[in-house]
């Protein structure tokens, strides 16, 4: 238990988790002073800001050491991105709940997966530091770009879609597993 300890300080995970839990109750306020029924910008960006707290766990302090330890990283990295994608989830909707107003599991876990998704390509493609780039510009394009049913702005703006639609959970389901295996095969770029 004491590796699991050490694993977790290693990757900022109290920082990160009290960035996620910050974020969703400042989300829930906000939901709470509008009144009306919950936007789902203001999940999405809950969503998206834990997800871009836990980007900076997916690299360790010292890659050099992380590539010469002798214990099989494929699961753990594997483990450790659906555990982020779980918690930012699973914050989320126990704070709306709280609040009165939750989103749609569905749509939660929606998000979550291609968000936590995003984040382990961008490890892999740009290193732990910079693994937030990628769910952030996600973001920035779908509060940017109107809404529309053609399939190429579906695929562009798959956070914002309502939980059924198709585009938007094959959007999310292909970011998942393409970035958790990309993360747990390669890790991070050094």
């Amino acid at each position: 238990m004491r590796w699991l300890t050490l694993y977790a300080r290693s990757r900022r995970v109290p920082a990160s988790f009290a960035a996620v839990l910050i974020s969703a109750v400042a989300v829930g306020a906000l939901a709470r002073i509008g009144g009306g029924p919950l936007d789902p910008r203001l999940s999405t960006l809950a969503l998206a800001a834990g997800a871009t707290a836990l980007a900076v766990g997916l690299g360790g302090q010292d890659l050099a050491l992380d590539r010469t330890a002798a214990i099989r990283w494929i699961p753990r990295r594997a483990v450790h991105v659906l555990l982020c994608g779980v918690l930012i989830g699973g914050v989320l909707l126990a704070v709306q709940t709280m609040g009165g107003q939750p989103a749609s599991t569905a749509f939660v876990v929606r998000n979550s997966a291609g968000l936590m998704g995003l984040v382990a390509l961008g490890a892999a493609w740009c290193g732990g530091p910079y693994a937030w780039i990628p769910p952030f510009a996600s973001l920035s394009l779908s509060f940017v770009v109107p809404l529309a049913p053609d399939p190429a702005t579906q695929v562009l703006t798959w956070m914002l879609l309502p939980p059924g639609t198709t585009a938007g959970a094959w959007t999310a389901l292909v970011l998942a597993l393409a970035g958790t295996t990309a993360y747990a095969v390669a890790g991070p770029r050094r």
